[in-house]
Formats: structure tokens, C-alpha cells, sequence
């Protein structure tokens, strides 16, 4: 059974930091492997060690920079990584249909039984391209699992799913299938020096859109970002200073004001 893992290389902005145009500057931006994409990683290589999965395979869309990122899953067990990019996908890169898009291209050439995938990116947050990954691909999807146990006997998923309000759901999801992934699944391991060593000897498959048998037209983005700003603070937060007599003074005199009463 061949395991396919989506990973992202997430944008992550410190506290001080300039906005440029529609993004923040990139000089103020560290990127890093997804965090919920490490227990997809992680869960691909235990079912790999297992016996289950005959071969896991990492992919990634992203610039050249997004090497480093998909050298850890190869750094952590994953087999093979395929790296995807073209100049116009740098302009709809944050779409949830241009990326399902490339990845249903990915998955007719590698046909995995069963993708992972993290739930969602730390940067975005939109937790939607596996579900629309699976839309696309006719898989059986199942997200949010935070416990995963497969029977490739009966080609079912045992999986538990982390519903609103504290509520979890047991399911059986036939495979193929999506899964996305929440943390707690696992305790994703840190890549041995071995590993590392041995992830940057590794050749990343390269492709474009071409080479996925695909045009601009099929990833045209219908999302269009119009501004970024930074939202100016509403709040009338008043530090209280001075001894315990003075600030419960103040305290007392503050909620008089605002009409609060015993």
C-alpha cells in the first residue's frame, strides 16, 4: 500500500513585522513544516514500519525554498518527495482549488491507497484542501482523526474523529481514502542525524504544471486578496498602578463610572 503525505511549508511572522502591499514583508517571515503536517508524517512512517505501507511518499507545492521543509519528512522515514511549482501558481498559491487542483494531478501519477494530510496550515488556517481534494478524487475523507488504525486485510481506516464540544466519533472509512489529522494523533519523532545526512543526499522530484498535464487555466485562482492591514486596538485597558490601598481606590472609583455596582 502506497501512503501519499501532503505537507506545507507555513509563513510565519514574528512580532514585529511590515506589511507590503497584500503580504507581509518578506524579510519579516520564517517559514517551517507545518505542525499538524508532522503527525501526518509521522503517522505515514509508523504504518510504514509496520508492515502496512509498502512506500511512503512526501509531496509539497511550493517554491524552491520548500525543499528544506519536505527534507524533513524524508529526514523523519518517508521514502520519496516530489516537490511541485510554476510561476503561476505563485499568484493563487493560497487557494484551496488551485492546490486540490496539483494534488489530484499528484495523486493520478503516484495512486496512493490512503493520503495524509495535516488538518490545517498554521498560516492560513482554511482546513479545507482535503476535504476538496477528496471532492475531487471520489476518496472517502475523514478529518479532524486523532487516533488511526488500519486493516489492510479489509481495506478499512478504524478512526477516531475529534468533534465540536469535547465529542469524539469512531468510524470505519473505506480506502482509499483522505485523512486529515489532528495533533495528538502521535508523538511525531525528531529526524535522527542519520536521517538528516541522508535526506540531503536524496533527489526531490521536481515537476510543473506541465509535467503534472496541467495548464494556467486549470489552476486560475478565483481568490482575490484586496488588502492586509494590521487592525488598530479597541482597547481601554488601564494599567492600575500603586500600593494595594491606592489601586483598589481606583479600581473602586472605575467601576463606579462604568455603572457596576454590588
Amino acid at each position: 500500500m502506497k501512503v501519499l503525505v501532503t505537507v506545507k511549508q507555513i509563513a510565519e511572522a514574528g512580532d514585529e513585522f511590515a506589511i507590503e502591499g497584500t503580504d507581509i514583508a518578506p524579510a519579516d517571515l520564517e517559514y517551517d513544516l507545518n505542525e499538524w503536517d508532522e503527525y501526518a508524517i509521522e503517522a505515514a512512517v509508523q504504518l510504514a514500519e509496520a508492515g502496512i505501507a509498502d512506500e511512503v511518499v512526501a509531496v509539497t507545492i511550493g517554491p524552491e525554498r520548500a525543499d528544506e521543509t519536505i527534507r524533513t519528512a524524508l529526514a523523519k522515514g518517508a521514502d520519496r518527495a516530489v516537490r511541485v511549482w510554476d510561476d503561476v501558481l505563485a499568484e493563487g498559491f493560497a487557494d484551496v482549488a488551485a492546490k486540490a487542483t496539483v494534488f489530484e494531478a499528484v495523486v493520478d501519477d503516484e495512486d496512493p491507497a490512503l493520503i495524509l494530510g495535516g488538518v490545517q496550515a498554521a498560516d492560513t488556517g482554511f482546513g479545507a484542501t482535503g476535504v476538496a481534494l477528496a471532492e475531487r478524487i471520489g476518496f472517502e475523507h475523514a478529518a479532524v482523526v486523532n487516533d488511526l488504525e488500519i486493516d489492510p486485510d479489509a481495506g478499512v481506516a478504524h478512526v477516531r474523529r475529534e468533534l465540536e464540544g469535547g465529542v469524539e466519533e469512531l468510524t470505519d472509512v473505506d480506502l482509499p481514502a483522505v485523512l486529515t489529522v489532528q495533533t495528538g494523533l502521535n508523538e511525531p519523532r525528531y529526524a535522527s542525524l542519520r536521517g538528516i545526512r541522508q535526506a540531503q543526499q536524496t533527489e526531490i522530484a521536481v515537476t510543473d504544471l506541465a509535467g503534472l498535464g496541467l495548464a494556467a487555466g486549470d489552476v486560475e485562482s478565483d481568490l482575490t486578496v484586496t488588502s492586509m492591514y494590521e487592525p488598530e486596538s479597541e482597547s481601554d485597558a488601564e494599567l492600575i498602578e500603586g500600593d494595594a490601598g491606592e489601586a483598589a481606590a481606583r479600581l473602586a472609583e472605575i467601576l463606579r463610572e462604568t455603572g457596576v455596582s454590588a
